[in-house]
C-alpha cells in the first residue's frame, strides 16, 4: 500500500499537520502487512493493509474489535478503515503483570458470560454479518440451533474449499460427519460471545501488563470453541484455565469434544496453508465420523 493513501485519514484524525515521519514493518502476521507508523508529534499508530482485500475484509474486524470492547475487553483501539487498510492505537507491551495468567482466564470467562442480544438478529448464535478467518470468509448467518450453526456455517463451507483434498473415503467421513453431528456435539447452556481465533499469537501485553485481544473472528456460539482453540497449538498455562474455570465452570463431556471444534481451524489452515494439515484433520475425521 503506498502510505500517502492515509493522508486524509491523518488529517481528519490529527489536524492538517498530520503527517508520518517514520515507518516500519511489523513481521508476524500470515495473511496482511503491517507497519509501525510513528507520526510528527510522536504518537505510534498501526497499520494492517492487504494488496486484495475483500471489500469488507478490514471493516468486518472493526466489528469484531468494537464487539469484544463492547464485552468489556481490552482491544486496540480503532482509528479508520477502508477497503485497503485497517488503522490501530499501537500497543507498546510491557512485561505482564504479575497475575497476568489469572486475570487472561478471568477476561475469558467474562466475554462468554457477556450478553450476546446485540449481536444475533434475534436469534441465539451467528452475528450481525459475516467475516473472515484469516483472509478465509467465515458465514454467520443467524441460527437458534448451536448445532446446526457449527455445521452449515463452519464445517460445511469448509469440507468444500478442501474437498480437493479428500479421497472417496475421506469424503465419505465427511459426509457421516455432518450426518451424526447431533450425536457429538451438545446445545449450550449459554450463547457466548467468541473470540473466534484465540491461539496465544491473538493475545498482547499492553503497556500496563495485561492483556490486550487482537484478531478476532468473532461470532456468538458455543465457549468451548474458544476453549478447544487455545489448546490446539498450546501457549496457555494451568492457572489461565483454573481462573477460567472458577468463574465459568466447564459442561461435562467437553474433552470429548475438544478436537471436533478444532477441526474447524485445522481445515482453515487445510486450506490457506496446504497438505501439512491433511494427517490432522484426517484423525479428526475417523475418531468422530
Amino acid at each position: 500500500m503506498k502510505l500517502y493513501l492515509l493522508a486524509d485519514q491523518l488529517k481528519q484524525l490529527y489536524g492538517p499537520q498530520a503527517r508520518i515521519v517514520a515507518q516500519a514493518p511489523v513481521s508476524g502476521g500470515d495473511i496482511n502487512e503491517a507497519y509501525h507508523l510513528v507520526m510528527q508529534d510522536g504518537r505510534d499508530l498501526f497499520l494492517k493493509t492487504h494488496p486484495d482485500a475483500a471489500d469488507e475484509f478490514f471493516s468486518s474486524e472493526a466489528a469484531g474489535l468494537a464487539a469484544l470492547e463492547q464485552a468489556g475487553l481490552s482491544v486496540p483501539k480503532v482509528l479508520g478503515c477502508s477497503r485497503d487498510y485497517l488503522l490501530l492505537a499501537y500497543v507498546k507491551s510491557a512485561r505482564k503483570c504479575r497475575d497476568y495468567d489469572q486475570q487472561l482466564g478471568y477476561e475469558l470467562a467474562k466475554l462468554h458470560q457477556a450478553d450476546t442480544t446485540a449481536f444475533t438478529c434475534g436469534h441465539r448464535f451467528g452475528f450481525l454479518k459475516d467475516n473472515y478467518a484469516g483472509s478465509t470468509r467465515q458465514r454467520n448467518h443467524p441460527s437458534d440451533s448451536w448445532i446446526d450453526f457449527f455445521r452449515t456455517q463452519r464445517l460445511q463451507p469448509l469440507f468444500k474449499l478442501c474437498w480437493h483434498y479428500f479421497s472417496s473415503d475421506e469424503k465419505h467421513l465427511c459426509g457421516q460427519l455432518l450426518t451424526h453431528l447431533e450425536n457429538r456435539l451438545v446445545e449450550p447452556a449459554f450463547p457466548s460471545l467468541l473470540h473466534g481465533d484465540l491461539w496465544c499469537g491473538n493475545v498482547m501485553t499492553g503497556p500496563d501488563g495485561a492483556s490486550i485481544f487482537i484478531d478476532p473472528a468473532v461470532s456468538v456460539g458455543h465457549r468451548e470453541v474458544d476453549l478447544a482453540m487455545t489448546e490446539l497449538f498450546g501457549g496457555f498455562s494451568g492457572d489461565f484455565y483454573q481462573a477460567y474455570r472458577e468463574t465459568c465452570p466447564m459442561a461435562p463431556g467437553y474433552p470429548e469434544r475438544r478436537d471436533l471444534y478444532n477441526l474447524y481451524p485445522l481445515l482453515n489452515h487445510l486450506h490457506l496453508f496446504g497438505s501439512a494439515y491433511h494427517h490432522a484433520v484426517i484423525r479428526i475425521l475417523h475418531r468422530y465420523a
